[in-house]
């Protein structure tokens, strides 16, 4: 059984509230208490609960922060970068994956609002608005992340992916292709939605006549972006997109497999390839891979500073942080 602060006051034949003094008022304490009281604590072994102080206190040390894929390094740099800032203030990140699954999702919202987590950080696959005014009438400060907020009552912290969309079209245009793909999905989730946008207004927008067609997927995976790649070249060869903008990087990772197997490489000869987010392995793929970088770690780090200011004063007004995204090429676009 864990040293509780009754068994110190035993030991040191004080009460609890002496105990108590002692460590948190040691100067309005006789020096023998605190002698005897310092030695109880070194004779048991005893090891003061911060969190549990401070949850009494109503102040809790913990932020929850809840990802719609986990296994996307994309996720993973961004909530590095949450645990990076949260360090520096004493802060824990309890974190979740949803594996964009809403049920899970709303499991994850529900604990940590049980929790009285003292902010709420989330990357949401749907229309979560409705729970998230639940955490805010209890008092919980809550940040959207890679989601930029339609709401003005909550502060987001994201990166214009309408404007990256707009850069990897632009850049393969430039870069003389002129059917392109774009291979994402599913739709109901924002991020791809506005890549999309971007996409078509950089299509529409050019000089020379564009084709863009929409290749769906059902998640951001490799897997899915493997089988995206399979059915394209099912089709006749004069049918073949000249390039691909992939909603993220592991869709692009997943087509760059299927365009290089069986040892026909065709990237970038006959169909660049660019992704978005730029993740770890983009640059090392076995054609290293043109994208859209986002500063993944920058925005967790901004996300977590934000929550926890929003915790300290619920008076303060939210506030939409934007990042730019930034084109990053490499030679599957021919760069």
């Amino acid at each position: 059984m864990p040293i509780s602060i009754r068994d110190v006051a035993v030991r040191a034949g004080v009460s609890v509230g002496t105990v108590s003094n002692v460590l948190n008022r040691p100067d309005e304490v006789s020096s023998d208490s605190v002698e005897r009281v310092t030695k109880a604590i070194d004779d048991l072994g005893y090891v003061r609960n911060d969190a549990a102080r401070k949850l009494r206190a109503g102040v809790s040390t913990t932020v929850g922060f809840v990802v719609l894929d986990g296994q996307n390094p994309f996720y993973n740099d961004v909530v590095r970068g949450a645990e990076d800032e949260a360090s520096s203030h004493g802060i824990a990140i309890l974190y979740g994956n949803t594996d964009d699954d809403p049920s899970r999702e709303k499991v994850y919202l529900d604990l940590f609002r049980e929790q009285q987590v003292r902010g709420l950080l989330i990357a949401p696959y749907g229309d979560v608005m409705t729970q998230l005014r639940r955490f805010r009438a209890s008092g919980i400060a809550t940040v959207l992340v890679d989601r930029f907020s339609a709401d003005s009552g909550f502060s987001s912290v994201s990166v214009d992916s309408v404007a990256g969309g707009r850069l990897a079209v632009e850049h393969l245009i430039e870069g003389g292709r002129r059917r392109i793909a774009f291979v994402g999905g599913p739709f109901d989730m924002r991020q791809v939605t506005d890549r999309l946008a971007g996409a078509r207004a950089a299509a529409e927008n050019a000089a020379v006549h564009v084709e863009l067609e929409v290749v769906p997927t059902a998640a951001m995976t490799v897997e899915e972006g493997v089988a995206a790649g399979a059915r394209l070249l099912t089709r006749p060869r004069r049918e073949w997109p000249d390039a691909l903008f992939a909603a993220n990087d592991l869709l692009a990772l997943g087509l760059l497999q299927s365009l290089v197997s069986g040892g026909h490489l065709l990237v970038p000869d006959e169909i660049a390839l660019i992704g978005f987010d730029d993740n770890p392995f983009a640059a090392a793929a076995a054609v290293p891979l043109s994208s859209i970088r986002q500063p993944s770690r920058m925005i967790g780090r901004t996300a977590l500073r934000i929550v926890l200011e929003e915790a300290a004063d619920p008076d303060s007004i939210p506030r939409q942080t934007v990042f730019p995204p930034e084109l990053i090429v490499r030679r599957s676009t021919g760069g």
